[in-house]
């Protein structure tokens, strides 16, 4: 099992950037994909980045903007976001695929306003 910890949201003008953290309870090194996920109001949760032991990948509309890291050491994925638009205010989320579970964090306010 795995708990999940989301951090670094907050408030942020447009164009600004803030940084997520996504700090697991245990090792990362052995989970297959870490993803981010957002979820607005009104509207599906939705694919941001998700990044494996070899690769990373993005949603089309977001890339460019975002990047998805992570740190075994410290077991914690990160996801930059830069040049922030209103219409990326959301609830972030992180979740682990490990095996045939799934674990999720409790997501991470991001506000984008001015």
């Amino acid at each position: 099992q795995v708990q999940l910890v989301e951090s670094g949201g907050g408030l942020v003008q447009p164009g600004g950037s803030l940084r997520l953290s996504c700090a697991a309870s245990r090792s990362i090194s052995s989970i297959a994909a870490m993803t981010w996920y957002r979820q607005a109001p009104g509207k599906q949760r939705e694919w941001v980045a998700q990044i494996t032991s070899g690769s990373t990948s993005y949603s089309d509309s977001l890339k460019g903007r975002f990047t998805i890291s992570r740190d075994n050491a410290k077991n914690t994925v990160y996801l930059q976001m830069n040049s922030l638009k209103s219409e990326d205010t959301a609830v972030y989320y992180c979740r682990a695929d490990d095996g045939p579970r799934v674990y999720w964090g409790q997501g991470t306010q991001v506000t984008v306003s001015s």
